[in-house]
């Protein structure tokens, strides 16, 4: 059985795509979920080399580096916390993490500041913003409604992180429509 450790996995049709790719190769998938696919065979460095150009030709990256795995799996972690339709998830980060990770909140951070150069609390930040963005797009929920969706205090707050990481408020956004970045294209 081989663990394969993959980069730039964030959404459902991603799984979608390493699945076909990996059972195109004759792989048989044991499991498979955001950043980490499992398969039956054991895998020769020359078949490894094979699947991570095909990867990366879909975009994805073959992880190698326990250090990027280690990032690589936070990142995933965040995302799904992100887009969690859990409404009453209220759980901190660090402690979701330190729950996830089995490390300790402070080695995580340091870990993953060193290698990406920018903070976990920054990432989060970023992706939620993104998030909102997207939920602002869909002109589905108000404001507030959002701002409860993504656990933020107060309107007021949300609109504040929102407008420091935009540069515009979510209202002046809303007029706009543009500006969403790819997932796996933050921090």
């Amino acid at each position: 059985m081989t663990e394969l450790s993959i980069k730039n996995m964030v959404c459902p049709r991603c799984i979608m795509a390493v699945d076909n790719l990996l059972k195109k190769s004759g792989l048989t998938v044991v499991t498979i979920e955001l950043g980490k696919a499992v398969v039956l065979e054991d895998l020769t460095e020359e078949k490894k080399q094979e699947i991570a150009a095909e990867l990366k030709n879909l975009g994805f990256e073959l992880l190698s580096d326990k250090r990027q795995k280690t990032i690589e799996k936070i990142k995933t972690l965040i995302i799904s916390l992100v887009h969690s339709d859990d409404d009453n998830n209220t759980l901190k980060l660090s402690t979701y993490l330190t729950t996830e990770m089995g490390q300790s909140y402070n080695q995580l951070s340091k870990l993953f500041s060193e290698v990406t150069g920018i903070t976990i609390e920054r990432y989060y930040v970023l992706q939620k913003v993104e998030r909102v963005k997207e939920l602002i797009s869909y002109d589905e929920l108000s404001m507030t409604q959002i701002a409860l969706k993504m656990h933020y205090s107060s309107m007021a707050y949300l609109s504040s992180q929102f407008k420091q990481v935009t540069g515009m408020t979510p209202s002046q956004f809303k007029l706009l429509d543009s500006g969403r970045r790819k997932l796996d294209e933050i921090g």
